[in-house]
């Protein structure tokens, strides 16, 4: 008993003791890490000795978050080297892995691998291996979270490389619409796309008109202003002589209702990846500039979450896009009986957010004027190989409590900030609750 107590008083103190605002550093690099029989990427040098160079070369920096794109044979080597504690398991290397892989200082969750839906083999071999993209909820403190996307698009520029590029920029914007909605969003990667090129037009009207991203080079390099299409390309050297040039490497970023991201520096870092070894000194390690980007979070005054509970499994859904101004919850509905079915809280407002399914049996608690939902009990388990959400409590500001499905052994009580308390969920639903985090917003 004592040591539940005293779990319970921890995580109340790690929620209200969790940072507000932070920095972190973002590189995105092509690691060139085709078989050298294949291709050897016009680079100098040993690719097993230049991959062991590169994660060198992480460690030494140390960015917060790296996305690699083409690191396929050689990212042993890559590993061998570098000493991030948080690193994706590879999909293999040529034909069978995506070549997409990413390392941090911070953990994450809900990693993802997506392939493809178009490929063009018109000008080389795009169709080789199962490019696509990544999906990961990066976690770089307690309760902040940021869906952080890593591609490789097909390259080329034949009528079929244009079709199969734009198809799979509409498929990752897509994606941020079903699987991103109200969540902060980083995507990263090789896009193969410039915005000179007029072919490419959904590297800014699907990323930037559909998505609300916004790219950091075009915002601190350019004031603003994105370059005209079809005018002569701003071809960058290898490393870049400046950060004026552009590249197919792209980073771009939008916050949300909970999570303001800013980039406060964009540049391209090659000169920060030269070959040290005699007989290549100073040459570069890969055929492409990796972009860094520097940016900052700050959590808002209005809106929190708390960390995630279950498993990755069933539909996203999320209430903040929905809240109203200073919403204030007023009834709390449970479904559950072996697990639990089905969350629900209806507002002061009228507003009303249900996930899950009809399962279980019903009960509702409806909150007393000035009376607020702000502790709650979620426990887990396994049904079919998936982790899901067993059960609930909440409990109230003045003591009453509401549950529903059955305790397990694996619980984990999450406490509201002081002055916020429970106005809505995120998370994945199916019949069942299968993922869920709280959202809060001050006490009214």
């Amino acid at each position: 008993m004592k040591a539940s107590i005293f779990l319970v008083a921890l995580a109340a103190e790690l929620a209200h003791g969790a940072a507000t605002n932070g920095k972190f550093t973002a590189l995105s690099y092509n690691v060139a890490g085709l078989p050298q029989i294949l291709q050897s990427n016009d680079v100098p040098g040993d690719k097993t000795d230049n991959s062991k160079q590169i994660g060198q070369y992480f460690a030494k920096y140390g960015y917060d978050i790296i996305h690699m794109q083409e690191d396929f044979n050689y990212h042993a080597a890559i590993y061998e080297t570098d000493n991030h504690q948080f690193r994706s398991v590879t999909s293999g290397g040529v034909p069978f892995g995506s070549g997409l892989n990413s390392i941090s200082t911070k953990n994450w969750i809900n990693y993802t691998r997506v392939k493809w839906n178009t490929c063009s083999n018109a000008s080389g071999a795009d169709c080789l291996t199962p490019k696509g993209f990544t999906f990961m909820r990066w976690n770089p403190s307690e309760g902040v979270y940021i869906d952080v996307y890593n591609l490789h698009a097909d390259a080329g520029d034949e009528d079929e490389d244009h079709v199969a590029r734009n198809s799979n920029l509409q498929q990752v914007a897509d994606y941020i619409d079903a699987w991103s909605k109200g969540n902060a969003v980083i995507v990263m990667g090789d896009t193969n796309c410039r915005y000179t090129r007029s072919a490419d037009t959904v590297l800014r009207t699907g990323f930037q008109t559909q998505n609300g991203l916004t790219d950091p080079w075009i915002q601190l390099q350019r004031n603003g202003v994105y370059p005209t299409a079809g005018s002569d390309a701003l071809l960058c050297d290898n490393p870049a002589k400046s950060n004026d040039c552009e590249i197919v490497d792209k980073l771009l970023f939008r916050g949300s209702r909970i999570l303001t991201l800013a980039a406060s520096d964009f540049k391209y870092d090659g000169n920060n990846f030269l070959n040290t070894n005699p007989d290549h000194k100073g040459a570069v390690l890969s055929d492409h500039n990796p972009i860094l980007t520097t940016m900052s979070w700050s959590v808002s005054p209005s809106y929190r979450q708390s960390a995630f509970s279950g498993g990755p499994h069933g539909t996203w859904f999320n209430s903040l896009p929905s809240l109203p101004a200073s919403p204030k919850a007023s009834i709390i509905t449970f479904r559950g009986a072996e697990r639990l079915d089905s969350v629900s809280v209806q507002l002061s407002s009228g507003e009303k957010f249900t996930y899950g399914g009809t399962g279980g049996t019903a009960a509702s608690l409806t909150l007393a004027s000035g009376e607020n939902w702000t502790k709650t009990v979620l426990c887990t388990g396994q049904k079919n190989s998936h982790t899901r959400n067993f059960y609930i409590q909440a409990t109230t500001s003045s003591g009453r409590t509401l549950q529903a499905g059955t305790r397990t052994s694996d619980c984990t009580t999450y406490t509201a900030d002081a002055g916020f308390a429970v106005v809505g969920f995120m998370g994945q639903e199916g019949d069942e609750i299968d993922q869920l985090a709280l959202i809060y917003a001050p006490i009214r």
